[in-house]
C-alpha cells in the first residue's frame, strides 16, 4: 500500500510540474515496486491517469496554458489509438512489451536531453514566433 501511495504521489508531482505523463512513473514503479506484469501496470496506469489529467489540465488551464482546440483535437484522435494500442499490447508478449516501453522511454530520453544542450533549454519556438503559454488560445 505504501509503495502505490508513494508512485503514486510521484507521478502526480511529475505529471503536473513537467506534463510528462505519469505513465512514465507509475508503469515502472507498478512492476518493480507492487509486482505486477506489464499488461497489468499498463492497464492499471491508463486508469490512473485520468484523475491526474483531470486536475493537471484544469490547473494548467487556470494559468492560460492550455490551447483547449488543440487539446480537444489531441484527446479524440487519442481515443482511437488507445483502442490499437491496446489491441495491439493484448497481441504481444510481457516481455515484448516490456522491452518496447524501455525503448521507448531510453527515446524518449535522449530527445529531452538532445533539446535541453541544443536549443538553449527549449527557448527555439518563442522565436520561431509561437505563442507564449500566458498567451490564451480559445
Amino acid at each position: 500500500m505504501i509503495g502505490a501511495i508513494a508512485i503514486g504521489l510521484a507521478g502526480g508531482v511529475i505529471a503536473g510540474l513537467l506534463g510528462v505523463g505519469g505513465g512514465v512513473l507509475f508503469v515502472p514503479g507498478l512492476v518493480i515496486f507492487l509486482g505486477l506484469n506489464q499488461h497489468q501496470a499498463e492497464a492499471t496506469s491508463l486508469l490512473a491517469i485520468i484523475p491526474v489529467a483531470i486536475v493537471g489540465s484544469y490547473m494548467q488551464d487556470r494559468y492560460g496554458n492550455v490551447r483547449r482546440g488543440d487539446a480537444l483535437l489531441l484527446g479524440l484522435l487519442s481515443l482511437a489509438g488507445a483502442a490499437g494500442g491496446v489491441a495491439l499490447a493484448n497481441a504481444l508478449s510481457g516481455r515484448v512489451l516490456r522491452d518496447a516501453f524501455a525503448i521507448l522511454l531510453l527515446v524518449v530520453a535522449a530527445q529531452f536531453v538532445r533539446r535541453a544542450l541544443g536549443s538553449g533549454g527549449g527557448q527555439a519556438p518563442a522565436a520561431a514566433g509561437v505563442d507564449s503559454p500566458r498567451q490564451k488560445n480559445r
